[in-house]
């Protein structure tokens, strides 16, 4: 068991306070980082995430050593799941609240700042929701997972993304007589 402790232990909490400093890094540096990825921020994360493995497993390159980093990954994300379920305040504290960007055809200017949103963002993700015009827009929300929604024609139709590819229907099976 001590030998078990002296391997394992310093991965599992390197790797947890690698999650943890994760967390509070997207959170301090805006919900539209994780939404909204360009190629630089995909290479951003590529580079993070070699940057943080050593942090995590140290000098121990073996698959065990992955794993047990991999698996604290799993559980640390679990928990912290849990506790934003479980804890209303600490997932505000955490994921922030909704932004509403645009109100019957008026852009909420104080939002779109605090979002660190600029209207040229607004306006493509408008745009790729099928809307031609802010004037079109009963309600734009920037999400707490960084993605916008946007209502529009008297707030019954909640248009979505037309860069996204639908999934063909389930197709069912008839019961054979």
């Amino acid at each position: 068991m001590a030998a078990f402790l002296a391997t394992y232990l310093p991965i599992i909490v390197s790797t947890a306070v690698v999650y943890l400093f994760i967390v509070i890094a997207l959170r301090v540096f805006g919900k539209t980082e994780i939404a909204q990825l360009s190629v630089t921020d995909l290479v951003f994360i590529m580079l993070l995430s070699n940057a943080v493995q050593n942090a995590m497993v140290g000098q121990n390159s073996t698959l065990s050593g992955g794993i047990a980093a991999a698996a604290t990954l799993f559980v640390a994300n679990f928990i912290f799941k849990q506790c934003l379920y479980f804890f209303p305040g600490f997932s505000r504290v955490i994921q922030g609240q909704s932004l509403m960007l645009i109100y019957k055809g008026k852009i909420n200017e104080r939002n779109l700042k605090s979002a660190r949103l600029t209207h040229e963002e607004l306006m493509e993700s408008i745009r790729e929701h099928g809307v031609r015009d802010v004037s079109e827009v009963d309600l734009a929300v920037l999400e707490v997972d960084g993605n916008i929604s946007v209502l529009s024609k008297d707030f019954s139709r909640k248009t979505t993304n037309a860069m996204t590819k639908r999934r063909p229907p389930h197709r069912q099976t008839k019961k054979q007589d």
